[in-house]
């Protein structure tokens, strides 16, 4: 089975090729460059080296998220297109599985921490099992920057974030990667495919630029 897997739930996007578990190719580029739209190309470049099109692929794989907010939109979007342009199945992963799966970790628990700006972060909880299977313990939420140690204390987990994070110097510092969805068959069996038309990636919350807009004109923002 083809999997096109890809993810930018962070600064950087990143795709994958699968036969099956087998890695065939990938890429990843910057996500925040407000002139170039760099991930369609990198789509394109994974297919093209692997000699194969859109309509060979037997599947479609998106990292959900929680992330920012932009490059999500981004790649939910290409994905969406993708999957009903190509009439292909789109399966949904949490970015948070892709990150534990794409970093060669031990066997044990791990608390993904996503920084989500205002002074908080996403955290998830994850157990790699030793057939090397992510396997998610708890879903996403958000909580205040200072809560992060305690919670990886209370469940006896290693904190793994994108980002570099001073006040937990032992932290793994780990990104999503699309390849890691080999090791997430359990989950897509389990979840299945989504419904194209009304599916999203997990934003987590509103955009900054909502928000901003919203604290000057003290109302909702507009959305017809």
């Amino acid at each position: 089975m083809l999997t096109l897997a890809l993810d930018a739930s962070t600064y950087a996007g990143d795709v994958a090729l699968l036969d099956d578990t087998r890695l065939v190719a990938e890429e990843s580029v910057a996500m925040k460059d407000a002139a170039h739209e760099r991930l369609m190309p990198a789509v394109a470049l994974v297919l093209e080296r692997a000699g194969q099109s859109i309509a060979d692929v037997d599947r479609i794989v998106c990292g959900a998220g929680p992330g920012s907010f932009t490059s999500l939109r981004i790649a939910g979007g290409i994905a969406k297109g993708l999957a009903t342009g190509a009439s292909k199945p789109l399966f949904s992963v949490p970015s948070m599985a892709l990150t534990v799966g794409g970093a060669s970790l031990d066997v044990g628990r791990y608390l993904v921490a996503v920084d989500a700006l205002r002074g908080e972060f996403y955290v998830g909880l994850y157990h790699v099992s030793a057939a090397s299977d992510v396997i998610e313990l708890e879903r996403a939420r958000l909580v205040a920057a200072d809560d992060v140690s305690g919670i990886a204390h209370e469940f006896d987990a290693r904190v793994v974030s994108p980002s570099s994070l001073p006040d937990l110097p032992d932290a793994i510092v780990a990104h999503p990667k699309a390849r890691a969805v080999a090791r997430l068959g359990a989950w897509l069996d389990a979840t299945g495919p989504v419904d194209v038309a009304t599916w999203e990636p997990a934003y987590g919350r509103l955009a900054e630029a909502q928000v901003k807009w919203e604290s000057t004109h003290g109302r909702p923002l507009p959305t017809e």
